[in-house]
């Protein structure tokens, strides 16, 4: 099955949103409290926040649009890291971030996630970048895994604010080229 994917809109904004209320959570430690959660959602995965990234010339959000419905995102940053963790773990150079990759739970298994890591990548590559870095949570293994099988290879770690929980991740990468 071909998943149609293509660069996100404004007025992706709302349906991106609601997307994002769905798949964060499950991409969150099992002991993540729903506070938490909420407020990851309400102060970065809002529509306002949406519209954000949107209008920021170094983000691109590519969706899959499943006829007029959202079953998937990504959200690739182009601009230099500020982390010094992920600085100093990185061997890439210039690279992207991955900052989102996420999939309707009803599309799992199905290909897309395959899909749009694949375009994700070849947006990478297109703005001149050697790599392409993400940080999952290191308790993810079912995302651990599919990025490993997508090329990806553990490099270091840092840490992630989720509401008033620090949380650990593993932060990967791989070449946007073969």
């Amino acid at each position: 099955m071909t998943h149609h994917i293509r660069t996100a809109t404004t007025d992706d904004a709302g349906p991106l949103a609601d997307l994002a209320a769905v798949t964060f959570p499950l991409a969150c430690p099992p002991q993540s409290r729903p506070e938490d959660i909420a407020a990851h959602l309400a102060n970065t995965l809002s529509a306002d926040n949406f519209r954000a990234y949107l209008a920021d010339p170094d983000v691109t959000v590519l969706v899959i649009d499943a006829d007029g419905e959202l079953r998937g995102y990504s959200l690739l940053v182009d601009r230099a890291v500020q982390d010094p963790d992920v600085a100093a773990a990185l061997t890439l150079l210039p690279s992207v971030e991955l900052s989102k990759c996420y999939v309707h739970p009803d599309h799992h298994g199905l290909g897309a996630a395959a899909e749009l890591m694949q375009t994700s990548v070849a947006a990478a590559a297109a703005t001149g970048a050697a790599g392409l870095w993400l940080g999952v949570n290191s308790q993810n293994a079912r995302a651990i895994r599919f990025y490993e099988k997508s090329g990806f290879r553990r490099v270091g770690t840092k840490s992630f604010q989720l509401g008033t929980t620090v949380e650990h991740d593993f932060v990967m990468e791989r070449p946007v080229v073969p």
